[in-house]
């Protein structure tokens, strides 16, 4: 009905019934298609930073922080990794980077054996040193020394890392490394993890190839297990006590040492390329660069602060992290 009353309408105007074209005449050029417009580039995440450098140290090896005295410790080999020669010592740093007291815990005084300490965890008010077939317990408060651990029977070789379970147990990694008298790395093995336990008995808790020569240990509460990293392969590794081999949940540089859980990410120090990288479901984002030798990190996590000592540069980088 309105379709015959539009085309009587047109022909009275003389017009045709007919479809309106649309299309713009043949001189007139199609406008182009709009551009879209290019996505804004994803900006880098946030770098650390360096905001000290506290120099004066011999051969650190681990930085452990102490939230109850907020302080930072810093074992000190000062000489060879695996010679007993009761010259090693235990720093604290303030947070600020002064030295509170550079040899707070000394081998040969005080009644105090202490020959190359390496990894470092605390248990209440004591603090536990790796000590190459020794784990030794000190007063973190004094200083005195309290309880020993001889490993020596089990044939320990090069106790490295220490980290403690959630019912006190310590493990301990022990990398099964020595030294020639030119300083060539020898590896006589056997690759192990010990279990000291809270009444002081020492069991071996694992034991293998399959460990890589493990070095840094740290627990792992959310996952219920312990993150080990292997100085002689490439791999980060999960561990459970029970389980007969480790299981690989990162690949990486290797050359690993030091390990710290941050925020739900694995932080791990590698020698290999002078790095200290982030594996999240494993992948490696790498964190900090260009610090060489950096050995068993420590974490302040009051002040987001990674603790790198850097084991043949005779001192301890502290990085604000983002």
């Amino acid at each position: 009905m309105r379709t015959t009353i539009l085309c009587t309408a047109l022909a009275v105007c003389g017009a045709a019934c007919k479809p309106v074209d649309k299309a713009p005449p043949a001189s007139q050029s199609p406008l182009p298609p709009a551009s879209a417009a290019p996505l804004p580039a994803t900006p880098p995440p946030p770098a650390a930073t360096k905001v000290a450098v506290v120099a004066g140290f011999l051969t650190p090896e681990s930085v452990l922080y102490d939230s109850a005295q907020d302080i930072y410790f810093v074992s000190n080999i000062n000489g060879s990794p695996t010679a007993k020669d009761n010259n090693g010592f235990i720093s604290r740093v303030r947070p600020d980077g002064a030295v509170e007291n550079l040899k707070f815990i000394e081998g040969g005084r005080n009644g105090v054996t202490l020959n190359a300490p390496k990894g470092m965890a605390l248990r209440g008010d004591t603090l536990w040193l790796a000590d190459i077939d020794a784990v030794r317990a000190f007063n973190a408060k004094t200083g005195a020394p309290v309880a020993l651990a001889d490993l020596s029977g089990l044939g320990a070789v090069f106790l490295n890392d220490i980290a403690v379970a959630q019912n006190g147990a310590l493990y301990i990694t022990d990398t099964g490394i020595k030294f020639d008298d030119v300083g060539n790395v020898l590896h006589p093995g056997p690759d192990r993890i010990f279990r000291v336990g809270p009444d002081m008995a020492v069991t071996v808790a694992a034991r293998g190839d399959t460990l890589g020569r493990p070095n840094g240990i740290t627990l792992d509460v959310a996952g219920k297990r312990f993150i080990v990293v292997e100085f002689g392969g490439k791999a980060v590794l999960a561990w459970k006590p029970g389980d007969k081999a480790p299981s690989v949940i990162a690949r990486g540089p290797g050359g690993f040492d030091g390990v710290e859980i941050v925020g739900g990410k694995i932080l791990v120090s590698s020698w290999n390329d002078s790095t200290v990288s982030s594996y999240e479901t494993g992948q490696e984002v790498k964190l900090i660069t260009g610090v060489p030798s950096p050995a068993d990190i420590g974490y302040d996590a009051k002040r987001n602060r990674l603790l790198i000592p850097v084991f043949t540069g005779n001192r301890v980088e502290i990085w604000q992290l983002p």
